[in-house]
């Protein structure tokens, strides 16, 4: 069982920035894909951003490429997502997602390849 927990998240104008936090419970976080997810009200959860077991590979929406950076910390359990230059349209729930199954050195981009999910943050980015 992997537990992930979300933080980060809260109220910010147009063009701010935040930083979200994932930590997970777990001893072999080194080996799990990690992802970002995001649902805004009346949405279907959408992807946001990937990244590998040691994070040196990554892949992001094109609508969030340029501006958010997904990152990981092994000896932490933690992966992260800096979100810059934020829009109005990136309000959202935010969650964070594991697979640990195995994963080889891909990131990947389908909700039904991950295991486990976060209960979310939400952001709110305000015009």
């Amino acid at each position: 069982q992997v537990q992930l927990v979300e933080s980060g998240g809260g109220l910010v104008q147009a063009g701010g920035s935040l930083r979200l936090s994932c930590a997970a419970s777990g001893r072999t976080f080194d080996s799990y894909a990690m992802g970002w997810f995001r649902q805004a009200p009346g949405k279907e959860r959408e992807f946001v951003a990937a990244n590998n077991w040691s994070g040196a590979s990554t892949y992001y929406a094109d609508s969030v490429k340029g501006r958010f950076t997904i990152s990981r910390d092994n000896a932490k359990n933690t992966v992260y997502l800096q979100m810059n230059s934020l829009k109005p349209e990136d309000t959202a729930v935010y969650y964070c997602a594991a697979r640990i199954r195995f994963s080889g050195s891909s990131w990947f981009l389908a909700m039904g390849e991950y295991d486990y999910w976060g209960q979310g943050t939400q952001v709110t980015v305000s015009s």
